[in-house]
Formats: C-alpha cells, structure tokens, sequence
C-alpha cells in the first residue's frame, strides 16, 4: 500500500472546499515599513495584573519597541482604535488545525489527502487568529508543520505554529489508525505509531527530523478512536520516560494526551510537561503534578460543543463516560493550584470558538485575570516562548484588542476587534482610524 503522511484519525480531518480557502489563503499584509503607534482607551498588563488607561504600544520591525513613550518617532504611522483594551495575543496549547469533527470524522484516515489536510488548516488557522489567538501549539501531522512556515514566510494569515507533527503511540491505540480491516492505512514509527523503548525513540527521532518542535504522546486511550476503554494507560511508564529523555536531548518537550488515573499519574512520573485533557484526576494526580511542576491543559470547553449524537456508537459511549469526570477534575485542578495553559483541542471544538475555553475556566473557579493568564504568560511558559505573551518591549507584536474590560467581563474575549500577528495588522473590526496595508 502507498505511504502516505496524513495525521491518524483522531485528528479529525475533513475536506474543504476550494471558495472557502480562498479568503483564507490571501498572504498576510507585511509589517509597515517605519514604527506603527497602536493607541486605545486600555491596556491590561498581564503580569501586574491591572488596567493601564489611555495606552498606546509602539511597534517597529515586528516587535513592540516601546509601551506609553514618552515621545513618538518623527514619521510614527498612528492608528487610535477607541474604546477598547489591548491584551498580548492569546495562545492556545492544544489545537488541530488540520480538522473538524463530523458524523463521517472517523472515516477521514482513509478517505482525504493531506492537501485537504493543509487546506483545511489554512481555513481554520484563520478562524483562530480572527478570534485573537496569536499562537498555537499544533498537533496535525505534517500539514500543520508546512503550514506554520507558511505562516512566517507571510504566505498566509494564520497564528504561530508550534508543531508535533505525528503523535506517538503503541498499536492499535489512541494515536494509530483504528477501526478498519487489517493492511488498511497501518502505520509505523514514521507515523508515530511505536512499541517498545528502541522503536520509541526511532519515531521521536523520526518526528524532530521533520519538523516536530514538540513531541505528543498518547499515553492513554481516548475518546475520538475505536479502540477499548476511554482512560486506559496504552504506554508504559518506560516507554514514556524514553520518550521524554529522547525529546529531551532534541531541546524539546513532550506532551501527553492523558484522560485515565494512572495513565496521567505515569506520564507525570515519566517527566512529562503537559498533562492535555486530565479528565480523570484524583488527589495522588493532583499532587504528583504540583510536586513535578507538570502543567494541565484542560480543553474543557468542548465539554459543551460536542454533539456525541454525532458520533459512531464506540465513541458515543466513551464520550458519555468521560465528559461528567472532566470538568470537576479542571475544578479540582484550579483549587490546588495546579499550574494551568489554556487548550481547547480545537477541532473537536468549532475553530474560532476557542475563548470560549477562558468562559469556562472563570465558571469552574479562575478570576477573569488567572483565565487570561493561562492563555498568555503561562501558555507562553509551558512552550518555552519567552518572545510573547506580554505586552513589553522586545517582545513580538502579537496584540489583540477586544471590547469592554475583560477583568470585569470575561465574555469580551470573545468580541475581537483588532489583531496584530508580528507587526503585521490582520484584523480591524469598527471605530478607530484603518491602519493602510
């Protein structure tokens, strides 16, 4: 059977068509040539945790070279976007560009090429940044790795893109291809479909070859596959720690896909940085992430998104199990203190609709501005960016502007008004004087 390098099934992939790409695909505006002055009625600065009035953000070659100057460059280019508040780009930890869920999802692996995959990225990778979200760590296979240089070559408008490329996991498990007839789309290392320490470290070698920045593993089962019970541990703790000191040695870092106790428990042991969903924390998990520094990425959002009725039985089921666990788990995280980065597994969740996830975290027991911040400087931490997540000089000029006062109303990041990805102006939605491009 011919190879092909599509992302497995659970990505959720579905072709779109060609009318559709077309406002996606026109190449982003570059950054103005000489320093740009972004003025609003308010500012909110993350770190100090307060509202600055009358703000204006100095921006030249891409980055933010000054906040509130005192003076102006002679030849600043000013752009006044009124009664708004300016926040960093926010950053979503866990999406999948590549894909969107349907009734026919699970059919994708053998049914569309990975130019429906890349497709579909540029579409949905501008939805997302449309909704203020600047950067995204990506786990799409190959597509989302050729369309995040795209994205800095300013070939098309779209979010950063910290990419996995293929994720790992054991056969027959939540990151192979299940569900079909033997010698249907089999997978190897190459895909990320791995057992057994020497053939794990060959497909996290295989994955940093092309193009992986991070490294997912799927360390149990899941939700969006046809294989057994939705928490069970598929790696073992050997294999994960493999994993995590192979990626290690790259300069990288693992995440894990981890809805079952003891599955997480041992992916936290292994040393893993992320813990992408949890739904199924108890005390001793809790305890052993706080002890491990090892950070939650709930996407708990999709909680309330997903249609199960639309899933094929074996999944309906195992959505039905799991949904009732997640959002006390992200409940019980929040109250430890449990270190926190916003993910949405977007994809599953409509693109676009990722805010949706800070509404969440406010209604299970985060202040408006912890929310905020677990879509900007701790999201930024957990993916070793220090170049963003802040409104400071130096950084990249990732900004965004939403209405009203998000520490009073956490419901305004979802009303964008204005996004800047790295100098470069790509929306502008009423009031305030049009930035030319």
């Amino acid at each position: 059977m011919k190879r092909t390098l599509l992302a497995p099934v659970f990505a959720l992939v579905f072709a779109v068509s060609a009318s559709a790409q077309m406002g996606g695909m026109r190449a982003a505006p570059a950054p103005m040539e000489g320093p740009v002055a972004v003025h609003a009625a308010r500012l909110l600065d993350v770190q100090a945790g307060r509202i600055v009035e009358d703000a204006t953000i100095l921006v030249q070659d891409g980055r933010i070279a000054a906040v509130n100057p005192s003076e102006l460059p002679e030849g600043t280019h000013t752009m006044d976007l009124g009664d708004v508040t300016l926040l960093p780009g926010l950053i979503d930890a866990h999406t999948h560009l590549g894909g969107s869920t349907s009734a026919t999802s699970f059919l994708n692996a053998v049914t569309i090429t990975l130019a429906d995959v890349t497709l579909a990225a540029v579409k949905n990778g501008r939805l997302t940044v449309d909704a203020g979200f600047t950067t995204v760590r990506d786990f799409g296979g190959q597509a989302t790795v050729s369309y995040g240089r795209a994205v800095e070559r300013g070939d098309v408008v779209g979010p950063h893109v910290v990419p996995s490329r293929s994720p790992l996991g054991i056969t027959g498990g939540h990151c192979d291809v299940t569900g079909f007839a033997p010698g249907v789309r089999e997978l190897d290392y190459r895909d990320g479909v791995a057992d057994g320490v020497e053939d794990v470290l060959r497909a996290v070698r295989y994955q940093v070859k092309h193009g992986a920045q991070v490294i997912k593993v799927c360390a149990t089962a899941g939700v969006l596959s046809m294989e057994g019970p939705v928490g069970a541990q598929q790696y073992s703790e050997e294999e994960l720690r493999a994993i995590v000191e192979e990626a290690a040695r790259h300069g990288l870092r693992v995440a894990a896909h981890a809805h079952g106790t003891e599955g997480i428990k041992a992916a936290v042991r292994a040393g893993v940085a992320s813990i992408e969903h949890g739904s199924m924390l108890d005390d001793e998990a809790v305890s052993l992430m706080k002890a491990h520094g090892t950070w939650l990425v709930p996407t708990t959002h999709l909680t309330q998104r997903i249609d199960v009725g639309l899933l094929p039985e074996v999944m309906r089921r195992k959505a039905e199990e799991i949904i009732p666990y997640s959002r006390d788990s992200v409940r019980r995280a929040i109250a430890a203190g449990v270190k926190i980065a916003l993910g949405t597994d977007a994809a599953v969740l409509p693109h676009g609709e990722n805010a949706g996830e800070l509404v969440d975290y406010v209604s299970l027991g985060m202040t408006p501005l912890e929310a905020i911040r677990s879509a900007t400087v701790n999201a930024a931490e957990l993916l070793g960016l220090d170049d963003r997540g802040v409104l400071a000089p130096g950084k990249l000029a990732d900004v965004i502007a939403v209405a009203g006062n998000p520490l009073e109303d956490i419901t305004v990041t979802r009303d964008i008004r204005f996004v800047m990805v790295a100098g470069r102006h790509v929306k502008h939605v009423g009031g305030g004087m049009a930035m030319p491009h």
